[in-house]
């Protein structure tokens, strides 16, 4: 793995923390209202980018994933602005406005999404590593999912056809405990997700992904893996969010001292707690930091904001057109 580093860990703290930020500002203006429809945040799972980042191969590895799908194209190296301008639905937006909040894209950065059909993106992560591997390429898909996802058949399917090929996949389920407001306790009668993966002879194991150092030490070892030809690993990032499933969540199924305790090992807090206590930087450095990702975070606000909405003829230049179709008499 690439050696962690001073850079690595000034980066990581620069990154989740603009990625808090970013997010904390879509809720303010959600509010607003000038994001509409649904809204799901990142917010304490950010460790989980972080790490695996640091180990993939931006150059051509890819990712997939569900709907809280905001930061990862910005850690894959997207325009934060353009991401934000989707967000209000603006044509200056990754999509052009027609994608939202749930369905963020970025072709030219390798990310695929952005899924708001529960699990569907898991048989897409299989079929992007299998296009890999018919292409020759050694690039490797991760496919992320939530908790409430593990429960849908097509993981199953996805799991055995990607064993059966050898598919460089890494299967990443983030659990963050909650599927929208049913605590994992309640939906199997096991707590280990990760051990779905034993019916198929797939290496899985558990990571605590709340530090981004054993997300990284865990998504190369499985890259490396997926390179050699030697398929998938399934991966259960163990972690937390602090904010509800959406929005509109108000949370009536935990209480707000189990969110507390689960504050007091922040992602972005371990990280900066190692940068003072290796003195990688001061406390006036890191301000200068924290000052630099809040005018950041308003320049894509601004970018937005100033962003004109599409012209309503691009909602049909996007409708696909068979002039010939058969089926209409």
């Amino acid at each position: 793995m690439k050696k962690i580093t001073k850079e690595t860990y000034l980066n990581w703290y620069k990154d989740m923390l603009f990625w808090r930020k970013f997010e904390d500002k879509l809720a303010s203006v959600y509010i607003q209202q000038k994001v509409r429809g649904f809204l799901h945040l990142y917010n304490g799972q950010e460790a989980i980018l972080a790490g695996a980042l640091h180990a993939m191969d931006l150059s051509k590895d890819k990712m997939i994933t569900a709907y809280r799908n905001h930061v990862q194209p910005i850690g894959m190296g997207e325009d934060p602005k353009k991401v934000m301008a989707e967000l209000f639905g603006k044509v200056t937006g990754t999509s052009k406005g027609m994608g939202g909040s749930m369905h963020i894209f970025s072709k030219e950065h390798r990310f695929y999404g952005g899924h708001g059909i529960v699990g569907g993106q898991i048989p897409l992560g299989a079929g992007l590593a299998f296009a890999d591997k018919y292409k020759g390429s050694d690039a490797v898909t991760l496919t992320c999912f939530g908790d409430g996802a593990a429960r849908q058949g097509s993981l199953h399917e996805a799991f055995n056809m990607a064993m059966l090929w050898k598919l460089p996949v890494i299967f990443i389920v983030e659990n963050n405990g909650y599927a929208m407001g049913t605590s994992v306790e309640r939906t199997a009668n096991h707590d280990d997700i990760w051990k779905l993966g034993l019916g198929y002879e797939m290496p899985c194991g558990p990571v605590d992904a709340m530090n981004p150092i054993k997300v990284a030490e865990a998504v190369d070892e499985a890259i490396q893996r997926a390179r050699r030809g030697d398929g998938p690993t399934f991966l259960e990032m163990k972690t937390y969010r602090y904010r509800g499933h959406s929005m509109s969540d108000a949370q009536h199924y935990r209480t707000k001292d189990e969110v507390e305790e689960y504050k007091k090992i922040d992602p972005i807090t371990q990280i900066k707690n190692i940068i003072l206590e290796k003195k990688y930087a001061t406390e006036e450095e890191i301000s200068v930091i924290d000052k630099d990702v809040k005018s950041k975070v308003k320049e894509c606000e601004k970018f937005a904001e100033e962003s004109p909405f599409p012209e309503v003829q691009q909602m049909y230049d996007m409708v696909y057109e068979q002039e010939n179709y058969p089926f209409i008499s």
